[in-house]
């Protein structure tokens, strides 16, 4: 007789539950902290992370399933080794019996992704706020990241993504999914304004989105490349590529270098931005970058203000950690309301 399947979010509260105690591991542990995205529960253990996707949908994503969450786990192994290398160890099953315990006995009830864990303190998001980012780390950044693009895989159903079709669509969705938070971390105003700006745009500039295709500028990209996503050590490790949406990872290789640009911006090192977008071009040869570069800029604030604004609804993320997230998210929306006003 079949086990009869338990409800998704209960089962992942048990998870949660179990991975912050020790004996949920297979090796010692030391301290188990715990840090949540909208889409994922993230531990650290004294030496390695493990990364539980939440049994969410929220329509870029569908990580409703169990097979789902497994079969994402694995992409997100593969797609990172192309950036990370050694950092990213391997798929963990998590399983149930009388406990809940990592590669244990029993059922199958999650999936994590293990990774090396890296020193905190030489996350780039804290170098910059320490001020320890110089123009030669964002000089290697620039020649990786180019390298990255020039070997990154390309054919014809990916520069589809390039397309003003999909590219329309991308915005159309955004738009769609923060009409209700218009009042709360965007103005009506705003709102009106960045999607007038942005639909004139893509209207008057078809031509520059077709050469772009043409020229081979649509990869298979990392999808979620800023600060907060590179670790400086022994070498730069850019981790957490986007595994959940092929539509996302996709695009433009202008869009990868504006979101990390937009970050700078977003984060007081305009000078660091325009330094990056020099050394970029220099490498890369992409001279035209630079005229979707503001398009692309507004797109990826105006994403991180999107997704920054669903954590207000997550019941998992506690009222401190919601009411800094809404600040985070008027800032990246005024910011891209910044970006509109030179489209």
């Amino acid at each position: 007789m079949r086990t009869p399947e338990l409800d998704p979010s209960a089962l992942q509260k048990r998870v949660v539950e179990a991975l912050l105690k020790p004996e949920a591991y297979d090796e010692e542990p030391g301290r188990i902290d715990l840090i949540q995205t909208h889409i994922s529960f993230v531990f650290l253990t004294k030496r390695f992370v493990y990364k539980v996707k939440k049994a969410v949908d929220l329509g870029f994503l569908n990580f409703k399933t169990l097979e789902r969450r497994r079969f994402f786990c694995e992409k997100e192994l593969e797609l990172n080794r192309r950036l990370c290398g050694d950092m990213y160890v391997e798929v963990v099953p998590i399983n149930m019996s009388d406990v809940i315990k990592i590669k244990g006995r029993g059922r199958t009830v999650e999936y994590a992704v293990k990774m090396r864990r890296m020193p905190q303190d030489r996350i780039m998001s804290r170098l910059l706020e320490e001020n320890k980012v110089d123009y030669d780390l964002i000089d290697r950044i620039a020649k990786i990241v180019s390298d990255f693009h020039s070997k990154a895989e390309t054919n014809e159903r990916i520069s589809r993504f390039g397309s003003l079709e999909i590219v329309r669509a991308n915005w159309e969705e955004n738009f769609d999914q923060t009409r209700g938070f218009i009042g709360k971390t965007i103005s009506q105003d705003d709102f009106d304004f960045i999607r007038g700006k942005v639909y004139g745009f893509m209207e008057r500039n078809a031509q520059l989105f077709e050469r772009r295709v043409r020229n081979g500028r649509i990869r298979d990209c990392h999808g979620d490349m800023h600060s907060g996503n590179i670790f400086v050590t022994d070498r730069i490790y850019i981790f957490d590529a986007i595994e959940f949406n092929e539509r996302f990872r996709y695009s433009d290789v202008a869009s990868e270098v504006a979101f990390l640009a937009m970050d700078l911006d977003f984060k007081g090192r305009g000078d660091l931005s325009d330094f990056l977008i020099e050394r970029y071009v220099e490498y890369s040869g992409d001279g035209g970058l630079r005229r979707v570069l503001p398009f692309y800029k507004c797109y990826r604030a105006y994403v991180r203000g999107k997704v920054t604004s669903f954590k207000l609804a997550d019941p998992n993320i506690d009222i401190k950690e919601k009411a800094a997230a809404e600040e985070d998210a008027k800032a990246y929306f005024k910011l891209a309301s910044k970006y509109a006003e030179t489209l």
